[in-house]
C-alpha cells in the first residue's frame, strides 16, 4: 500500500518529458539557417573563381544575407505574428529549398546575390519565432531546457556544418554544397510536418514599442557592444579565405574552420553554464580573447602556428557571445524581451552586412588590414561594458 502511494506521489512529481523531436527540429532549421549564410565565407575563393568575380564581390553574398535579415526582421515578424507557427516555419524552409538550389544552378551572380538577398529575409522571419516556439511547446520549468536545445543548431552549424560543407566544396565543388543545402531543407519540411505542433500565433492587438525598449537603462550599451563585438567578427571572418593566403593555409581553410568551430563549441558550453551567475565576467573575457587574436594576427598573420592560436583564442571568445548577448537583454528588457530580441536581429544583421563590406574595401590594403582595423572596435565594446556596470552588463 505504501508502495503504490510512494509510487503515485512519484509520477505526481515527474516532469513531463521534452518533445526532443520537434525541439531538434528547430535545431536543424537554426543549423540550415547558420550553414546557409556562412557557407560563403568558407567557400569564398572558388566561389570567386566560379563565377569569374573578385573575392570582394564575393564577400557580399554574405552581405546581401545580411542586408535581408536587417531590413525584415522587424516588419516580417509584425506582419505574421498572428500567423500558426507551423506552416510559418515551413514557409522558411521552403525559401531556403529554392534560394540554395539557384545558387547551386545559377552562374549569375546578380540573380544569386538576390536570392541571398531573400534568403536573408527568410532568416530574420525564422530567428523572431524560433525561441518563443520552442518555449511554447514546453511547461515553464522546462522553457530554458527546450530553447537551449534548439538554439543548439548554432554551434553545431559552426563546429561541424561549415567545416564540412568546407571540404566538400574543396573536394567536390561549391555548387554541390549548395545542392545538399536545398535537399537537406526539403527532408526537413517533411520532418516539421511530421513532428511540429501547430501552434497559434500572437494576438494582432498587441503594439511594439521599440522606442520605450531602446531607452531603458543598459539597453544603448548592450547593443553597442553587440554591433562593435559583432562587426569586428565579420570584417575578419568574411574573408577568412584570403586572409589565410600569406601564411600558406588556404588549402587547409576547412581545418582552420573546423578548430574555429570546436573552440566556439567550448565557448557557448562553458558560458552557457556560468551566464546567470558571471555575465559582466564573461563579456570581458570574451572580448579580450577576441582583442588577443586580433592583435596576434595583426603582428604574426604569415605564420601558420599563429593563425591556429588566434582562431583558436577567438573561437573561444566568439562561441558564447551569443548566449551572453541574450542573457543580457532578457535581464535588461524584462517583459519586453520580444521586441528585445527582433531590435538585437537588426543590429546584429546591422554588423554582419557592414562588416562584409568593409572587409572587402579593406582587403584592397593587405590581409593584415583587417585584424589591425577591428582593434579600435574592440577597446570601445571593451570600454563601454566597464561603464555598464550598472545597468546591461552588471
Amino acid at each position: 500500500m505504501q508502495s503504490n502511494e510512494m509510487s503515485r506521489s512519484s509520477s505526481k512529481t515527474e516532469l513531463p518529458r521534452l518533445p526532443i523531436l520537434a525541439l531538434l527540429a528547430l535545431a536543424a532549421s537554426i543549423f540550415i539557417t547558420i550553414l546557409t549564410e556562412t557557407l560563403p565565407a568558407g567557400l569564398l575563393l572558388p566561389i570567386s573563381a566560379g563565377l569569374k568575380i573578385s573575392e570582394a564581390m564575393a564577400g557580399q553574398l554574405v552581405t546581401a544575407y545580411a542586408i535581408g535579415s536587417l531590413i525584415a526582421a522587424i516588419p516580417l515578424s509584425i506582419a505574421t505574428r498572428s500567423w500558426d507557427r507551423r506552416p510559418l516555419l515551413i514557409l522558411t524552409m521552403v525559401s531556403f529549398a529554392i534560394i540554395n538550389l539557384v545558387t547551386a544552378l545559377s552562374s549569375n551572380y546578380w540573380l544569386i546575390l538576390a536570392a541571398r538577398f531573400l534568403a536573408g529575409m527568410s532568416a530574420g522571419l525564422l530567428w523572431s519565432i524560433i525561441a518563443g516556439y520552442a518555449a511554447r511547446m514546453v511547461p515553464d520549468e522546462l522553457k530554458g531546457r527546450a530553447i537551449a536545445i534548439a538554439m543548439v543548431g548554432t554551434p553545431l552549424a559552426l563546429s561541424l556544418g561549415l567545416p564540412a560543407g568546407t571540404f566538400l566544396g574543396e573536394v567536390l565543388n561549391w555548387r554541390t554544397v549548395f545542392a545538399v543545402m536545398s535537399a537537406a531543407s526539403i527532408l526537413l519540411i517533411i520532418w516539421i510536418r511530421w513532428k511540429m505542433p501547430n501552434l497559434p500565433g500572437q494576438d494582432i492587438r498587441t503594439k511594439l514599442t521599440l522606442r520605450k525598449v531602446f531607452v531603458l537603462p543598459g539597453m544603448r550599451s548592450i547593443l553597442l557592444v553587440l554591433i562593435c563585438f559583432i562587426l569586428a567578427h565579420n570584417i575578419l571572418y568574411t574573408y577568412i579565405g584570403p586572409f589565410v593566403v600569406p601564411s600558406g593555409l588556404s588549402d587547409e581553410l576547412s581545418r582552420v574552420l573546423l578548430v574555429f568551430g570546436i573552440t566556439s563549441l567550448i565557448g557557448i558550453t562553458f558560458v552557457g553554464s556560468q551566464v546567470d551567475k558571471h555575465l559582466r565576467k564573461l563579456t570581458f573575457a570574451s572580448i579580450l580573447l577576441f582583442i588577443l587574436s586580433a592583435a596576434s594576427l595583426a603582428i604574426g598573420y604569415e605564420s601558420q602556428v599563429v593563425i591556429y592560436v588566434a582562431i583558436a583564442l577567438w573561437g573561444l571568445g566568439y562561441g558564447g557571445s551569443s548566449t551572453i548577448f541574450q542573457t543580457a537583454t532578457a535581464h535588461t528588457a524584462g517583459a519586453d524581451i520580444d521586441v528585445a530580441q527582433a531590435m538585437t536581429v537588426v543590429a546584429w544583421n546591422l554588423s554582419i552586412s557592414a562588416g562584409g563590406i568593409l572587409g572587402g574595401l579593406l582587403l584592397s590594403f593587405g590581409p593584415h588590414a583587417l585584424p589591425i582595423t577591428i582593434l579600435p572596435l574592440l577597446f570601445v565594446a571593451l570600454l563601454t561594458v566597464w561603464n555598464a556596470s550598472n545597468h546591461g552588463f552588471k
